[in-house]
């Protein structure tokens, strides 16, 4: 049986706090981030019947960083790297080889580099590698659903500076026909553009003023590590379709209720291979939720628990890059062992055929061809 560990966050502060301690819903944000700064990692969940398609097991651990996404990205470094690494510390005891980093945790300093170091004999991994694929699939899948080809499609890649954002761009460079790289370092934008232009079919494009540049694209990935929403409804083209990959999101809930004429999915929701099923570690007969449909999980998750089923345990994505060669190799594994794309989410909700419909026609486009 093999066993791995994943640390997850509080991103929605009042709701995710309040599943565990209900008075939260009556605290000012800044109260609660104060306490949570005061308590200690903790496992909240026991992770339950993955099975792989090659008949390997796995079981698993979420890992409580008491700590909110403003709080890793503005409280001193060496102060979140203390919490990780109690997190990690946490992992090791129950027995994991493996520790995925989840959401904004994989986002401060290097990029999981400082943790390995002080963590020897557990890997860590970002998640990235399956992140930037699932993102790719669900682009490219939502573009046909929504009657875009990519081959004539405009592409902006919001948080093209980042590691995933950057590998999504090189890698839809090659199909689109153009490719809008946004963010907000244009000496570091540029740098990409300039690697990546040699291999695309796709024209490059840099821009740093979402308001400005997104409104012409038919698809859109976006990727950053923003706490506040940083997309519109009145950045979006109608009829486009949004790949919002972050986590908090990058697209504001505004746009469910304003724009009916786009369609905006969560990437990276994977269907798990087994019957997965989490339960509060306290109170094991009681099921514990993250926000996703039971069987499934984020993409960063996935890569964790298919690398333990792999029996790597090594740090697979670390850092701040993730390579075309790692995505590839990801997408290998997590085919070999049945991980698959999951239909779509957006919002909190499982987004059916028939909605897509209306989209089309709100947006003023041909019924889909089934």
């Amino acid at each position: 049986m093999q066993q791995f560990a994943f640390i997850i966050h509080p991103i929605d502060v009042r709701r995710d706090v309040a599943r565990r301690y209900p008075i939260a819903r009556y605290l000012p944000v800044s109260v609660i981030e104060s306490l949570l700064k005061r308590k200690d990692p903790m496992v909240v969940a026991d992770v339950l019947d993955v099975r792989s398609d090659t008949g390997e097991e796995a079981v698993g651990w979420f890992i409580g960083c008491p700590l909110t996404a403003n709080q890793l990205v503005s409280l001193p470094l060496d102060f979140v790297w203390d919490k990780l690494e109690k997190c990690g510390r946490i992992a090791q005891e129950m027995g994991a080889g493996i520790l995925g980093l989840g959401a904004f945790t994989s986002v401060v300093g290097d990029g999981g580099v400082t943790l390995a170091s002080r963590l020897p004999g557990l890997a860590i991994t970002t998640g990235n590698s399956y992140t930037v694929a699932t993102a790719i699939e669900g682009a490219r899948r939502g573009a046909e659903l929504m009657g875009h080809s990519m081959q004539t499609s405009h592409v902006a890649v919001v948080g093209a500076s980042g590691s995933i954002g950057a590998t999504c761009a090189e890698i839809l460079a090659r199909d689109a026909a153009r490719v809008t790289l946004l963010g907000r370092d244009r000496e570091r934008l540029d740098e990409i553009a300039q690697r990546i232009r040699p291999e695309a079919r796709a024209t490059i494009d840099v821009a740093t003023d979402v308001a400005v540049a997104l409104p012409d694209a038919d698809v859109v990935v976006t990727v950053t590590s923003a706490v506040e929403a940083v997309i519109l409804p009145s950045h979006i083209k109608r009829g486009a379709v949004v790949c919002d990959v972050a986590r908090p999101r990058d697209v504001s809930v505004r746009v469910a209720s304003e724009r009916n004429d786009v369609l905006v999915i969560e990437g990276g929701l994977v269907r798990v291979p087994g019957d997965m099923r989490s339960v509060r570690h306290d109170k094991p007969d009681t099921p514990f939720s993250f926000g996703f449909p039971p069987g499934t999980a984020y993409a960063c998750m996935s890569e964790t628990m298919m690398l333990a089923l792999e029996r790597r345990y090594e740090s697979f994505t670390l850092g701040k890059t993730v390579s075309v060669a790692q995505v590839d190799e990801i997408n290998g594994i997590a085919e070999r062992h049945g991980f698959r794309l999951d239909g779509f989410r957006s919002f909190e909700h499982a987004v059916e055929p028939a909605e897509i419909e209306r989209i089309r026609a709100n947006a003023g486009l041909e019924a889909a061809v089934v």
